[in-house]
């Protein structure tokens, strides 16, 4: 399968105070598993927005405040506005950034969170009126639109972790061994390599891709590899689902079929039933299919990202999904 040597070191965005730094309003830290487990395999480009515009800790907390010019980031002891604050430091952040494949940010922070943050009617003892993405993470996911963006919370689902996992080193692959090193045959490479993983996303993206590499055109490389990671992380940006996943299982089952028990060949199928129904993740099934991959030597297999997208030690069996807030 594919050397530990050949993966690729995303560089990951982290609100710091998952994990790494005391910095919450209150003094705190948060916890996650999936953050700890990640750090071995990624560079974190650790962050603090709260701390950077020259909050103390522990601080007086902040809310998001609807207005007519739309949501404010409000201190609510002090009725401090800090919304332009944090937006000019967003903006110095993300042109200081260089490159980078994703983020994990805080969970309904009003200046990290992603999506669902409480937006208040006052800075008061007010209710919910409202729910968005915080200042801070609001620019994130707009600076970085095509990259793979999740908050700590919405990980503990295994099948969103996943997918993130796969899009994370996908678009890591792409930067560093298209975009920084760019050929019409790393690009080919590319391609070839990663054709299950995009049928698993897209299957009509993946001939128009195909086509472009082909390249009947006559376009110049330059356009040729903007234009393939426009459809590239598109095509990743929606959840791999369960059907086109297990067709790409069942279409790699078929090169084994004459090859396996009746036992073998029902396991698997029960597996997949599983999957469907959401009581095991998909990397059960792929390490299934790793295992004939190997048995039988079958090379065309062996060069497919899709069985093995990401390091090994990521794969988590632990959890169904079921009951998380997301």
């Amino acid at each position: 399968m594919v050397s530990v040597d050949e993966f690729v070191t995303p560089r990951v965005i982290l609100s710091k105070c998952i994990e790494f730094d005391n910095c919450r309003y209150n003094g705190g830290i948060v916890s996650s598993r999936v953050v700890k487990t990640l750090e071995p395999y990624v560079d974190y480009v650790m962050v603090c927005p709260e701390m950077e515009i020259g909050l103390g800790v522990p601080r007086d907390s902040l809310r998001l405040v609807k207005m007519d010019s739309g949501p404010r980031l409000i201190q609510s002891k002090t009725s401090r506005d800090y919304t332009e604050e944090m937006k000019d430091f967003a903006d110095g952040f993300l042109d200081g950034l260089g490159g980078v494949d994703g983020a994990i940010l805080k969970n309904r922070s009003p200046s990290c969170g992603t999506k669902d943050v409480r937006v208040y009617a006052d800075d008061d003892n007010s209710p919910v009126v409202d729910k968005g993405p915080g200042v801070f993470g609001g620019a994130i996911q707009e600076g970085l639109e095509d990259l793979p963006i999740e908050n700590e919370g919405r990980l503990r689902n295994h099948r969103l972790r996943e997918n993130f996992y796969t899009t994370l080193f996908t678009v890591a692959r792409f930067r560093l061994h298209v975009e920084e090193a760019p050929g019409m045959e790393n690009l080919i490479k590319f391609h070839a390599r990663h054709k299950y993983i995009l049928l698993s996303y897209d299957q009509e993206r993946l001939r128009k891709m195909g086509r472009l590499v082909a390249n009947n055109a006559g376009r110049e490389l330059e356009e040729i590899i903007e234009l393939y990671r426009k459809d590239l992380t598109a095509g990743l940006e929606e959840e791999s689902r369960p059907n086109q996943n297990v067709n790409v299982l069942e279409h790699a089952f078929g090169y084994f079929s004459d090859d396996l028990n009746d036992d073998e060949k029902q396991l698997f199928f029960d597996y997949v039933d599983d999957y469907r129904a959401g009581k095991a993740p998909l990397s059960t099934l792929i390490s299934m299919v790793r295992s004939w991959i190997r048995r039988f030597g079958q090379e065309y297999l062996r060069d497919q990202y899709y069985f093995q997208p990401y390091p090994g030690g990521l794969a988590d069996i632990s959890d169904s999904g079921k009951g998380v807030d997301l």
